[in-house]
């Protein structure tokens, strides 16, 4: 098989985007920078897979029956979809987009912009008290990891490069996410 040029450099290209998406690490609680370089506490996972301080607590097997395999795959194992594939990437209809583990209401479409990162892309949540942001450092890389407050459920990752009013992008896995009409 004859390769273009660009072909090998293409590829690598996907293969980092895919792998610098969603795998997180254990994280205690801990103290991040806030606005203006405060520190502020947010809500973490203690990192022994214990994720008793979500409200919804269901059991593997329960996950496994209750959503397809790359729900499953993305929410409960902290994988990432492909970028550039996921269904709510290109998505322009005004509504709500909900946890696909448990409906909770995350991101509205007035805060849905083109990134161009491959991935739904988020200046805001509905409600800050709606995400968990915790550290992630796995992959080499330190990241914030965005979690559903209600089941613990992986959604993606923040950013500090978003558009105002904030300067934040919310990456999101469009298969972390159920989109509702209104």
């Amino acid at each position: 098989m004859k390769y273009r040029p660009l072909s090998i450099p293409l590829l690598l290209l996907g293969f980092l985007l895919s792998t610098a998406g969603c795998q997180a690490q254990s994280c205690g609680n801990e103290l991040m920078e806030g606005e203006e370089g405060k520190q502020t506490e947010r809500r973490t996972n203690n990192g022994k897979g214990d994720n008793s301080m979500f409200p919804i607590q269901k059991d593997d097997e329960t996950w496994k029956k209750e959503l397809t395999d790359e729900q499953y795959r993305v929410l409960r194992q902290k994988g990432t979809e492909v970028a550039f594939s996921g269904r709510y990437y290109t998505w322009e209809e005004k509504g709500v987009y909900r946890c696909a583990g448990c409906g909770s209401e995350l991101f509205a479409s007035n805060t849905k912009y083109h990134s161009g990162s491959g991935w739904p892309s988020f200046y805001a949540p509905l409600d800050e008290a709606k995400v968990i942001v915790k550290k992630d450092d796995s992959h080499g890389m330190l990241r914030e990891e965005v979690l559903c407050a209600q089941c613990g459920g992986h959604l993606g990752h923040v950013f500090e490069d978003g558009p105002k009013p904030t300067g934040l992008r919310y990456c999101i896995n469009s298969v972390s996410l159920d989109f509702e009409k209104k």
